[in-house]
């Protein structure tokens, strides 16, 4: 790691530490909750999208958490929200113990409750961490804003590659032990934060007003919150269609809360902020949605040659590592926004090699789906960071909780649904299928499956096998080979599905080309700087 500014070096070098270990911990829960979402399905007999929804909750409550502390945390302080993240890493592991000791005693309702409700309380510890490491470093090194977010941000990969070593190393033990093991970085983050002095904020140095600040963010930042959370909210809180007292309820809130927050700002928002809202959407679900699925898309495919499929993350996670430690030298020779660029093109070959590769070329794939990852959550954070400072830890963070939020509610889910659909159209068009399926399953020579309709947020269908019904239906040539069949069938369609996440890094592309093309206006891509009033 590059070594710190001289001034303070022994204070910056501490608080740096604890916010890096802060970090480190979330990406523990993270990646043991992502190594055991195979697990639960099995446990609480959950579909992919299902599946994705328990990941999900473990992931957008983060928005919540990072935009509450954001308001607040010039004025209860960056100790008081440590301190708060430390008791919800502390609650995820007590809740997550005894899940797994209900389920053993056969209360399945109770032990997918606590798992569920501990996983929101997770996110809402992680969201609070970002809401204080991530000012705390601009602050720092305000000078070198991007890099510096970049090397805080490997310990991100740092977390994933070194929790995942530790759970693929504990092999089948008791999966609330894989849980606990966050409770250790935790710990250990606390205990070197408690002592620290923590640097007001470069906003409040600088003499910047908190309605300055919320001006930054503006009516459109407002409207973006609102309708996303009310989305959130709806889906969470509101159980059927029928419900429309409280659903229209939630959106007469947000409605409320962005005229309120208009009346007191009176200003739209600065349009570079409103668009890297926009371009952070489709990064998370690029980066930490397929993150999410990546262990267990890559599963079937694993197993047959003998390996943990988490190596597949672990290794994508260990060149995020590398790299991000390195970014220094890296974003000296590169600019931000062409370094973006480079990754998402990267990011799209990865994928899509990533979507049909076998065996051990996997990890080939994965080496440019990796490379493609590394630079953009931070340095598009850091991009926030040099291009809207008034804001101080409200841009910062809403852009980072606008990305969890979307990951956690739309980007997990979409990806499991693109999994049930990739496995529905495998099945159906597969030949060695139907000649084994009887005559009644057969429409144009293609297999007519029993199919399942759901939606997310009734505006995303998909479709998944009603795999009971189908297994009837061939038990009457039903043997090992078909078994293996159906078994491979769902395998390649799950991977298949990664074919279809490509999108979102080609949209990001297209985003990062225009913002390239916006500063070449302005005589190119430079930092604002704050001077103290």
């Amino acid at each position: 790691m590059e070594r710190l500014p001289k001034e303070d070096t022994s204070k910056k070098s501490v608080l740096f530490i604890g916010c890096f270990i802060a970090l480190l911990t979330t990406a523990f829960g993270f990646i043991t909750r992502v190594f055991l979402v195979d697990t639960w399905s099995v446990a609480f007999d959950l579909n992919p999208a299902q599946a994705g929804r328990l990941m999900g909750i473990g992931i957008w409550p983060f928005f919540v958490a990072i935009i509450f502390f954001s308001l607040l945390i010039d004025k209860i302080g960056y100790k008081m929200a440590m301190i708060f993240a430390f008791i919800g890493h502390m609650t995820w592991g007590i809740m997550g113990y005894f899940a797994y000791h209900f389920l053993q005693s056969g209360d399945i309702d109770t032990a997918y409750n606590l798992l569920y409700w501990g996983s929101l309380v997770f996110a809402l510890g992680n969201g609070t961490v970002e809401a204080f490491i991530n000012p705390v470093v601009a602050t720092m090194f305000n000078k070198d804003k991007t890099k510096w977010l970049n090397i805080l941000h490997a310990a991100w990969p740092g977390g994933l590659v070194l929790a995942g070593i530790i759970v693929i190393g504990m092999g089948n033990v008791e999966w609330w032990i894989k849980i606990v093991i966050t409770v250790v970085p935790a710990t250990i983050y606390f205990l070197i934060l408690l002592r620290q002095d923590f640097p007001p904020n470069e906003r409040v140095a600088a003499g910047v007003s908190y309605r300055e600040m919320l001006q930054e963010f503006g009516i459109g930042g407002a409207a973006l919150v609102a309708f996303l959370l009310v989305l959130q909210l709806n889906d969470f809180f509101v159980p059927g269609p029928e419900n429309y007292l409280m659903r229209y309820g939630f959106i007469a809130i947000g409605v409320f809360m962005v005229i309120f927050f208009g009346w007191y700002v009176r200003t739209l928002a600065r349009p570079i902020l409103l668009f890297l809202c926009f371009i952070i959407m489709p990064l998370a679900t690029t980066e930490l949605g397929t993150d999410s699925w990546i262990q267990s898309i890559m599963h079937g495919i694993a197993i047959r040659k003998g390996f943990d499929a988490g190596w597949v993350l672990i290794y994508t996670s260990l060149i995020m590592l590398v790299l991000r430690l390195f970014a220094g030298p890296i974003l000296h020779k590169v600019s931000p926004l062409i370094l973006l660029v480079i990754s998402c093109v990267f990011a799209i070959f990865g994928l899509y090699f990533l979507s049909f590769t076998s065996g051990w070329f996997i990890f080939a794939a994965a080496t440019l789906y990796g490379l493609g990852k590394t630079f953009f959550w931070p340095t598009t954070i850091g991009i926030v960071a040099e291009q809207t400072p008034k804001g101080g830890a409200l841009t910062l963070n809403a852009v980072s909780g606008i990305g969890m939020l979307t990951v956690g509610m739309l980007g997990a889910p979409i990806i499991g649904a693109f999994q049930s659909n990739s496995q529905v159209e495998q099945l159906q068009s597969s030949h060695e299928l139907a000649q084994v399926a009887p005559s009644e399953l057969l429409i144009d020579g293609k297999v007519n499956l029993p199919l399942n309709d759901d939606t997310i947020y009734s505006i995303i269908d998909f479709q998944t096998v009603n795999m009971e019904v189908l297994n009837e239906t061939l038990a009457i040539k039903n043997s090992q080979e078909v078994n293996n069949l159906i078994a491979d069938l769902l395998t390649k369609g799950t991977q298949m599905a990664l074919n279809k996440v490509i999108i979102f890094p080609i949209i990001m592309l297209v985003c990062y080309l225009i913002l390239i093309f916006y500063f070449r206006t302005l005589g190119g891509y430079k930092p604002i700087k704050l001077e103290k009033n």
